[in-house]
């Protein structure tokens, strides 16, 4: 499934084409095998409390979001061989490097999701 998130707060759209990792062997792969990602384009992998970059091969952004998915930590400009974590998030949002700054998202904003 494919979603438009959607910032209520920014009233900013944080992304139109992001899919979701939400089985094991999805996580697990995430975004590994892609030599980039485009604007707007991004996976949500659920549930996550942290993630790494190991053997990727570009810079990701990172919403952490809660089970409300209201974002708890915003990590900007990952790039390969990092880890990253938020223990009191539920889910991560994987993005193109500057989708946070373009939309604005902070630490508090509320979250939507729609079916694309």
């Amino acid at each position: 499934m494919i979603f438009r998130v959607r910032n209520v707060t920014r009233n900013t759209l944080l992304g139109h084409a992001i899919a979701v990792a939400n089985t094991s062997a999805a996580r697990n792969k995430g975004l590994l095998k892609q030599s980039g990602l485009a604007a707007g384009h991004g996976l949500w992998l659920v549930p996550c409390e942290g993630i790494h970059t190991f053997f990727m091969k570009f810079a990701i952004d990172l919403v952490y979001i809660d089970r409300k998915k209201r974002v708890r930590k915003v990590v900007r400009q990952v790039t390969p061989w990092r880890l990253s974590l938020c223990l009191s998030a539920h889910s991560v949002i994987e993005l193109s490097a500057g989708a946070v700054d373009e939309s604005l998202t902070q630490p508090g904003d509320q979250l939507e999701f729609v079916a694309a």
